[in-house]
């Protein structure tokens, strides 16, 4: 199987020539319409909307290979894309993310690839979405943006919102890491610690729309975030030839990259780009805060909320999901399942993928290499399928083991022990 490398350019030339395909929003629970073009939250009944497009026309406008020619990162994905101006595109220099064989940390012959997702800029795959909900937000002519966090998604919001000229507010627990609070507060937000958890963060942005007049950019709390996050299934969808792997494991917090990596496959297999081969989504938590995993194991449609959630994968540690049917209709329909590991079996396999492969995941990335392992030990995957994981950010934002090894250079120097 060949992988490509795409180089980044200047994608907003890219962009020039594009329009919006565009045609309403709908949604998710219920079905009910809602107008394209103008500032959306959640839909009446308090569920996400979802962007949908002319298909049709997509499939008239460009082709598989025309988007294979195209560099740069998923700004190359315009067609299925929701904004319509050019100008309103914030760009930091996204690239395609690569695919990482593990060799080392994996029995011989076992195919298990990583998507590192922390090549992106501010690090993480927040990036995706949120370039294209603050570029939404410009175009809507919204100012002032705020959202809760517990990290990565704050560092992302702060950096494209300053790029783009637009105010930000961000709420996070108090425990986030120092580094992610000071990237936030650095890149141009002003950024509030909060005794509590990220949904205790989210009510706080939620009860200060009206007094503030801010703009709620909560995970699936405003439409596009979920088209950022799709473009990981477009692209990939063409790094893999327009094939897909058998099995997808992602960190499941909110679960807007799960969900928009199902949408992509919808709209890919609607355009006639790729078949009805789906991967089997398995949303992996910790069994510190696993709302998703009881609701699958429980057989039902909606979550629970969590209560005393607690990982130090921070970013999975998320108590209860608005789009929590969304995740579980996607795991169901793909014939998938939900798994939670202990964060002692994620910092293991974090160390273990490090000092084997050289490749130092996050703890949310690492928890899907628990996960697997866990999975091909139950028989929930087999050793003959291609799997993936998703290294959601770079493993250096977050605190390592300490190396207290020293030399005196004063002293005579001992060689044998370094052999």
């Amino acid at each position: 199987m060949a992988f490509l490398n795409i180089e980044p350019e200047d994608v907003r030339g890219l962009y020039r020539q594009s329009s919006s395909f565009v045609t309403h929003l709908q949604c998710s629970m219920t079905g009910e319409i809602y107008e394209k073009g103008l500032p959306h939250g959640l839909s009446r009944s308090g569920k996400p909307l979802l962007v949908r497009y002319d298909l049709e026309k997509i499939a008239q406008a460009v082709t598989r290979e025309d988007m294979e020619k195209r560099t740069g990162g998923f700004w190359k994905y315009r067609e299925f894309l929701p904004l319509q101006h050019p100008e309103n595109m914030i760009s930091l220099g996204e690239v395609m993310t690569p695919l990482i064989p593990l060799k080392n940390s994996v029995p011989k012959g076992v195919q298990v690839i990583v998507k590192d997702e922390g090549r992106l800029p501010t690090g993480s795959f927040k990036a995706r979405g949120l370039a294209l909900a603050v570029a939404m937000a410009k175009e809507l002519g919204q100012t002032h943006l705020a959202m809760p966090t517990n990290g990565n998604a704050g560092a992302a919001l702060a950096a494209y919102a300053s790029y783009a000229g637009l105010k930000t507010t961000v709420f996070c627990p108090d425990d986030t890491p120092e580094i992610n609070v000071r990237e936030i507060e650095l890149q141009g937000a002003r950024v509030y610690k909060v005794n509590g958890l990220i949904n205790d963060c989210g009510k706080i942005v939620l009860e200060g729309k009206e007094p503030v007049g801010w703009t709620d950019i909560s995970t699936l709390k405003e439409p596009y975030r979920i088209e950022g996050k799709k473009t990981m299934g477009l692209e990939l969808a063409e790094q893999y030839g327009w094939d897909l792997p058998d099995v997808i494991f992602y960190p499941t917090g909110g679960g807007t990259g799960l969900i928009g990596m199902w949408k992509a496959f919808a709209e890919l297999e609607a355009v006639g780009w790729i078949g009805s081969k789906r991967p089997r989504m398995v949303a992996v938590q910790s069994t510190g805060c696993a709302p998703i995993v009881k609701a699958w194991e429980d057989g039902v449609e909606h979550a629970p909320l969590w209560q005393n959630a607690h990982t130090a994968a921070w970013g999975i540690r998320v108590p209860a999901a608005v789009g929590d049917f969304l995740i579980l209709r996607a795991v169901r329909e793909s014939g998938g399942f939900a798994i939670a590991v202990s964060d002692d079996h994620i910092f293991q396999a974090r160390d273990e993928v490090a000092r084997k492969d050289g490749f130092l995941m996050c703890p949310e990335g690492a928890a899907t290499f628990a996960a697997w392992q866990k999975a091909l030990e139950t028989g929930q995957v087999r050793s003959d399928e291609s799997v993936l994981l998703f290294n959601c950010a770079t493993g250096l934002k977050y605190p390592m083991p300490e190396s207290d090894h020293h030399i005196d250079c004063h002293q005579p120097i001992d060689y044998g022990l370094f052999k």
